[in-house]
């Protein structure tokens, strides 16, 4: 876990060095970051870490052009070619075509520092495209994510649709949110399945609390302990931003 959470942090120092050497005008760089408690880490459905609590650091950093670099990181519990620790290293570009329209085009690298083959085997990449409108006060979000050819994926590739729907209640803190997806390919357990989520959540100042209920249309294979993973459940977070 130590290793985990030192991750974002060398992400801190290493921004910092840069701007000392470059110094670039004055705001054009952003730091975001925080970290969730998750009682399960669910991807796209899936648990990852075998329906037990996991803990998810993060750090952005942006620029004002719209490009940004940044690390995610979670404790999972994958089998043993994975071990007990997920990194995603990200990087892309964002910016609005329109009034009310936004575009993302970003890269993933899936890192698993503990594994079998880290740096190799084990680990994949991901591009992503990410379109976001406003509907009065609703939020539309298409995303398309997919996986090209790769060692860790059995030579095969994976397509990832997903459409997400969110919205404030006025006058309150709250933010309801709807998701529903579909992955084919090397990632998605049978082949092919879908998944979708319906939640809320409370942001206090700096804090944000969760709950939503997560299922899937993954195929039982009679066998509980990997049946469980895909299970319904409801899953609760708390979050702390920075």
């Amino acid at each position: 876990m130590l290793r985990l959470l030192a991750v974002p942090a060398l992400l801190i120092a290493a921004p910092a060095a840069a701007q000392d050497v470059t110094d670039p005008p004055s705001g054009s760089l952003t730091v975001s970051g925080g970290i969730d408690l998750v009682s399960d880490y669910r991807f796209r459905g899936l648990s990852l870490s075998d329906k037990d609590v996991a803990v998810q650091p993060a750090i952005t950093v942006s620029h004002d052009s719209g490009f940004y670099l940044g690390a995610w990181g979670s404790n999972i519990d994958a089998g043993a070619a994975a071990d007990d620790v997920e990194v995603d290293l990200y990087g892309g570009y964002e910016t609005g075509i329109a009034p009310g329209v936004r575009l993302d085009a970003g890269l993933t690298y899936y890192w698993y520092p503990d594994g079998d083959g880290a740096f190799g085997p084990s680990d994949y990449g991901e591009g992503t495209l990410r379109l976001s409108y406003m509907l009065g006060p609703v939020e539309a979000t298409g995303t398309v994510a997919y996986a090209w050819n790769q060692a860790a994926l059995g030579d095969s590739d994976n397509l990832y649709l997903r459409l997400g729907l969110s919205s404030g209640i006025p006058n309150t803190p709250v933010t309801l949110n709807a998701s529903i997806g579909h992955s084919d390919g090397a990632l998605a357990p049978g082949g092919d399945y879908r998944d979708w989520s319906l939640g809320a959540t409370a942001t206090f100042d700096r804090f944000t609390l969760g709950l939503k209920y997560v299922d899937t249309g993954v195929r039982k294979t009679g066998v509980k302990a990997i049946d469980r993973r895909y299970d319904a459940t409801v899953v609760a977070s708390l979050g702390f931003a920075f």
